[in-house]
Order: structure tokens, then C-alpha cells, then sequence
């Protein structure tokens, strides 16, 4: 059976669960991370994305409520990023995602994505602006933000939404920059936006959950060369948690074998 939700969040009014709240976030840290852009965005995204869809949160104390992070959740729909960061926005934390550097230099968006605080990567090309994500990783640590990285790195592709293989990108930067790798799970965003659909469900409201989990052990890890049989390993602990929250939230066991799209001669990018 799927876990009781500790908390929950109906449209913008947030309902108290029976056990007792996580201590509340630094007020300090909040105003730094909630700037006005993000403000401004919220004030546009939110009351929509209320009046479509409520929000139950499990775990919701294992969040940070202050220093730098890695969230991994799974994927399985386009409107995921927005969905996972309204539940750091609603438990005190502003979102923050890797964006491609040419993204920045958009008129207007590249304000937004300026101003609240993206992070800018160049994913090709050696000595181009924007460094790579790496060196973006320890950016989110200096200033002690949390920052959400896709292990999957594209939509499942499993038949059955369940997470598959993961790639390095979400260890690699956690490992670099010596921060704790969150695991997030959610279900229910696959009513509101299919896999690959490009129409969004208004009606009925959607329920979707949010489950967080205990920073990953990746001790053994830290401090050793990033070779890559080091980090495919612990990128397989980090999905291994991940899919015991998934498990959580729809009450069923993942299949024992995890999908690899090579197997199944799939891309990798892209749809399929």
C-alpha cells in the first residue's frame, strides 16, 4: 500500500498533517533563494497549475530546508520540472536546474533564467562561456542552493513509467561538489501531461505526490578518482532509492530488472 502522506498542499492552501511539521526553513535562507524574478514567475505558474492539479507531500521533513543539494527524481513527463519544483517552492526552497548557456542569451527568458538564478552549462565544445556541469555543480555549493539534476537524463523509457538506467550527471556533480544526492519520486503527473503528449489535462483536478528520501550513502565514493565504474555504481544506488520511493507512492514493485534502452536498441535521447 502506498505510504500516508505526511503533508499535503490543496491549490495554495497547505493542510497540516496529524504528525508533527519539519522544523520550518531559515527565514533568512528563504528571502536570499526567493527573489523577486522568482516571485514574479511563481505568481504567474502557480495559480494555474493549483486550479489543475493538488499536491500531497510524503517526507517532506527530508528535504533541506538550508545548504547545497543534489534532487533526483524521475522522469516520465515533460511537465515534471515544473511539478518537482513547485514542491521545493512549497516546502522553502527555490528551484534551480541546469539550463544550456545558449538558453540564457533568449530574450526575456534569458532574463528569468538569469535573475532566479539557473545555473548555465555548455554541454559541447571545449573553452566556449558557460563551463560545463561540473564546474556548475560547485557554483550551487558556494552558494549553498539546491539544484535538480534527471539521473535518467530523458523520459523513461520503460512501457510501464518505471524509472530506467540512469546516467552519471546527478552523481558526477554531487561527488564533485560534495554535496548530499536527494531521491524524489512523484506519480500522477502522467494525468496532467502524457509521455510525450503536448496537451496539458485541465479537468478533472489531478492529485499528484512528492515523496523525498534520505540523503544517498555515497561515502564509500567520495574522495576517490570519478572513474567510470565508481560512478555507474553509485549512479545505481542513487536509482535503487529512487525507485523504492517510486514503489512507496504507487502501493506495487518495479519490475526486478531495470529498463536499459540499449537492450531494447532504443535511443537514448530524444523520443523513441
Amino acid at each position: 500500500m502506498p505510504s500516508a502522506p505526511i503533508s499535503s498542499t490543496r491549490g495554495s492552501r497547505e493542510v497540516p498533517a496529524s504528525t508533527p511539521a519539519a522544523a520550518p526553513a531559515d527565514p533568512d535562507r528563504i528571502r536570499s533563494e526567493k527573489t523577486p524574478a522568482f516571485r514574479v514567475l511563481a505568481a504567474l505558474i502557480l495559480p494555474f497549475m493549483y486550479a489543475i492539479s493538488r499536491y500531497e507531500f510524503h517526507h517532506p521533513e527530508k528535504l533541506p530546508r538550508q545548504g547545497a543539494f543534489v534532487l533526483a527524481p524521475n522522469h516520465f513527463s515533460n511537465i515534471d520540472p515544473i511539478v518537482v519544483g513547485i514542491g521545493m517552492w512549497k516546502l522553502g526552497r527555490a528551484p534551480r536546474y541546469f539550463a544550456k548557456a545558449s538558453l540564457f542569451r533568449v530574450p526575456v527568458l534569458g532574463y528569468f533564467m538569469r535573475r532566479t538564478g539557473q545555473v548555465p552549462v555548455q554541454r559541447s565544445g571545449a573553452g566556449r562561456a558557460g563551463g560545463d556541469p561540473i564546474q556548475a555543480g560547485r557554483m550551487i555549493a558556494e552558494h549553498g542552493l539546491g539544484v535538480i539534476v534527471y539521473p535518467e537524463g530523458t523520459l523513461t523509457r520503460d512501457p510501464n513509467l518505471w524509472p530506467m538506467r540512469g546516467k552519471t550527471g546527478a552523481v558526477r556533480t554531487a561527488l564533485e561538489a560534495g554535496v548530499p544526492v536527494i531521491p524524489c519520486a512523484h506519480w500522477g503527473t502522467q494525468a496532467i501531461m502524457p509521455r510525450y503528449g503536448k496537451g496539458i489535462s485541465v479537468f478533472p483536478r489531478h492529485t499528484v505526490q512528492l515523496s523525498y528520501g534520505d540523503p544517498v550513502d555515497l561515502d564509500e565514493f567520495r574522495g576517490r578518482p570519478l572513474d567510470s565504474a565508481m560512478l555507474a555504481a553509485a549512479t545505481e544506488r542513487v536509482m535503487d532509492a529512487i525507485t523504492r520511493l517510486v514503489e512507496e507512492l504507487r502501493g506495487e514493485k518495479a519490475p526486478a530488472e531495470r529498463w536499459d534502452p540499449a537492450k531494447h536498441h532504443q535511443s537514448e535521447t530524444g523520443r523513441f
